[in-house]
């Protein structure tokens, strides 16, 4: 069945006027006839059955919204991505595949050796368009939620989100770790948070300074990957290791 996202707050009537935009996707990319039944999700778990009423013109398109459809299971573990900004479309791809694999919130670090810079309108235009990367991403995958994306946040903002969490557990991957590993470091953590460096990596005072906030340098495997695979492979590993992923 196709599916739509349509926001809470234009959810408040059974029969929803949708948008341009939402009208000519549901007209035009799927070519979807009056009368046929679509899937709405609100992006905060909530999924309805709905179907398209006849109307003259195209903008003025209106979605019938039926009973609500069932929740699917309970998550398993809640895993907030912190990514080091990357450069070119890299973090479009890791908001589009960190959506797919289940990640509940991802936060954009703009670490040291990050090479992207931003400014704070810069940072709020890309945010904006990585929700709507991580929207259509649930859409495709079947998600009923859409994680929440900050804009580019500072170490100081990382932390503090860590330390107002204190069920949350910290993982900095460190390619210089030997011990730990991530598998182990997030077993029993029904709520966990993974740093991901840059290219560079962090810097040594990055390090430290996230060791002392709480966090567990983990280790993900021998090979090196890039920031972008880094973080999903790391996504990854932490579903699976909760039995929500292979």
């Amino acid at each position: 069945m196709h599916r739509l996202f349509i926001p809470p707050q234009q959810l408040a009537s059974p029969r929803v006027k949708l948008t341009a935009e939402q009208a000519r996707y549901l007209g035009t990319v799927l070519r979807l006839r009056p009368g046929e039944e679509i899937e709405v999700f609100d992006g905060e778990g909530a999924r309805f059955r709905a179907w398209l009423e006849d109307s003259p013109e195209l903008d003025a398109a209106v979605l019938r919204l039926d009973e609500p459809l069932s929740e699917g299971p309970a998550r398993a573990v809640d895993v907030t991505l912190v990514q080091a900004l990357a450069k070119g479309e890299k973090m479009d791809l890791v908001v589009q595949k960190a959506t797919e694999l289940g990640a509940m919130r991802i936060v954009p670090l703009a670490s040291e050796r990050a090479v992207v810079k931003v400014d704070s309108e810069r940072g709020s235009a890309k945010a904006e368009r990585w929700r709507k990367v991580a929207q259509e991403a649930a859409r495709q995958s079947g998600r009923a939620d859409v994680p929440k994306i900050d804009e580019p946040a500072s170490w100081d903002a990382v932390l503090a989100l860590l330390a107002g969490e204190p069920s949350r557990r910290g993982l900095l991957l460190d390619p210089g770790q030997t011990g730990l590993r991530l598998g182990q470091a997030a077993r029993g953590a029904r709520r966990v948070l993974i740093a991901v460096g840059p290219e560079g990596g962090f810097s040594p005072e990055e390090r430290e300074r996230a060791v002392r906030g709480g966090m567990l340098p983990v280790a993900l495997g021998p090979l090196v990957l890039r920031t972008e695979t880094a973080g999903l492979a790391a996504l990854a590993v932490v579903l699976h290791v909760h039995g929500e992923l292979g």
